[in-house]
């Protein structure tokens, strides 16, 4: 049986340098990310209730799920 060179590229190879080109592409494309935005709520309006219990959908969905209303 003839050995073949070890020229050619073998499977576990490949996969690691299909890893490796993956992770440069991850590390090169970070910088790109847009910065973190300040939240532009005031004290006031993040704390203002936002559930309103009286709705059509509310009352649908306690009458289906039998919630004492």
């Amino acid at each position: 049986m003839k050995s073949e060179p070890k020229s050619k590229l073998g499977r576990r190879d490949f996969l690691r340098a299909l890893g490796a080109g993956a992770g440069v592409a991850v590390t090169t494309a970070a910088p790109l990310a847009t910065s973190a935005v300040a939240d532009s709520e005031t004290n006031d309006e993040k704390r203002k209730a936002r559930y309103k219990a009286d709705s059509a959908e509310v009352q649908t969905y306690y009458r289906v799920n039998r919630y004492p209303s």
